[in-house]
């Protein structure tokens, strides 16, 4: 097994299997700051993962996504699980449109909350996919890093072999 296939499949089974995740999103706020400068801005969401992808429900108004029309390069951090990743945001359309069905359906069986929450009548009701590009699994503080590269589905290791 790659040292790719490793990183997989520890992602796999710390945010797959139908799991509801909390992660971390940044996005880059067109705005310039005081001193002109881009600034960074972060928000939770709830994500649900699958091969190398977080699924979000949100709407198309939102910050997040109007920062991620114009600079669909985004980053995450998943809550107390030691992973972190640059990858790029791209909005699905309206959860209800037909090449969306797998992620709806994937997404109301993992959150639970789903149908209370979003209102699908809504056309702006959307998904985002956050197609991961670059990433790092820290494993045992330290112990083990997994650089992973999601385009060229490679990954190097530094520190203890897996």
């Amino acid at each position: 097994m790659s040292n790719y296939e490793k990183g997989m499949a520890i992602l796999e089974e710390k945010f797959g299997n139908n799991k509801d995740n909390i992660i971390a999103l940044a996005t880059i706020d067109p705005t310039p700051s005081e001193s002109g400068s881009p600034r960074p801005t972060v928000r939770d969401v709830d994500a649900y993962y699958e091969n190398g992808t977080f699924y979000v429900v949100t709407w198309a108004k939102s910050r997040k996504m109007k920062h991620i029309a114009q600079n669909s390069e985004i980053a995450i951090s998943v809550n107390m699980e030691w992973f972190n990743a640059s990858a790029l945001g791209e909005n699905l359309g309206h959860v209800l449109k037909p090449e969306n069905k797998g992620v709806r359906d994937k997404l109301r069986t993992a959150f639970t909350w789903y149908d209370a929450v979003n209102d699908e009548d809504d056309e702006n009701c959307c998904f985002l996919a956050i197609r991961l590009t670059k990433g790092v699994i820290n494993l045992n503080h330290n112990e083990t890093l997994i650089h992973m590269d999601f385009t060229t589905k490679t990954a190097t290791l530094q520190g203890k072999e897996l």
